[in-house]
């Protein structure tokens, strides 16, 4: 097990009057570790949209699908997830280590109480490695140094930006993170990216995201061709940049359908050559 990089986490605070993109997703999820403001925002987003927790559950259940993809049939044993969130099990190296016990594992969030669960998030197998990094999607090079430490860059990394870039407006440049993110990766590496869209509710993905501003929180919606835009230079697996409950089904386990729920997320999955 590698060691938690806690840098400033002393003098870090957790800011209870604002919601938080990490908890608001961890009150869908039926998680404990929120606070009033986060549950009043969900709630209020509940209220105009009822299928919003079973959306957040179908965002959890696609990283945990890619996971298996990569691990079992892209044989990759390094990831880099940014954006991780509160723990909720099965995490990603739960899944990636149950497949292959070796796999080494960085996450990396923003949110000082993810940092106070990062203990949780440690547990590796023997043969494997996990860390955690407390740093912010808009840095980067900090990202890349700290993860340096635990993975090898000159073997494959699963590259998880789940949830994460409709968090991003575009003055933080998400495209040119995404790019600075994957160049300093060696091919063979992956993207895995989903992010919302108001392609396919209009309407309801207007309303989350003046609920979100009135909180604080940025929230952007992309459309197909700009979540595409994400993958430029890369392979993409099929079946593409698709609606979340299309990518790879098969590979489901312990997921529910809910025919009334408009799932406004793509997406995709790409190697990069």
């Amino acid at each position: 097990m590698a060691g938690t990089d806690n840098t400033d986490a002393r003098t870090d605070r957790i800011d209870t009057s604002r919601p938080h993109p990490a908890r608001v997703y961890d009150w869908f999820l039926g998680g404990k570790d929120n606070y009033p403001v986060d549950e009043e925002l969900g709630r209020q987003i509940m209220g105009v949209d009822g299928t919003a927790r079973h959306v957040a559950r179908t965002n959890r259940w696609f990283m945990q699908r890619v996971t298996r993809w990569m691990a079992r049939e892209a044989g990759v044993r390094q990831y880099l997830d940014i954006g991780t969130g509160i723990p909720t099990e099965p995490n990603l190296h739960q899944i990636a280590q149950a497949a292959a016990p070796e796999s080494r594992v960085v996450y990396a969030d923003n949110d000082p109480i993810v940092l106070t669960h990062a203990e949780a998030l440690l547990r590796s197998t023997p043969e494997g490695v996990t860390d955690y990094i407390q740093a912010d999607v808009r840095e980067p090079e900090r990202i890349l140094e700290q993860a340096r430490k635990t993975l090898d860059f000159t073997r494959p990394v699963s590259l998880s930006l789940v949830a994460l870039t409709h968090f991003l407006d575009d003055d933080d440049h998400p495209y040119d993170l995404v790019e600075q993110l994957m160049a300093a990766l060696p091919p063979g590496s992956h993207l895995v990216l989903s992010q919302l869209t108001a392609d396919l509710d209009p309407a309801a993905v207007l309303r989350g995201v003046q609920m979100y501003s009135a909180g604080g929180v940025t929230l952007v919606p992309r459309t197909h061709a700009e979540v595409s835009r994400f993958f430029d230079g890369l392979e993409l697996v099929e079946p593409g940049v698709v609606q979340l409950t299309r990518w790879h089904p098969e590979l489901a386990m312990d997921e529910t359908v809910d025919e009334d729920a408009v799932i406004s997320l793509y997406g995709a999955v790409a190697r990069k050559p």
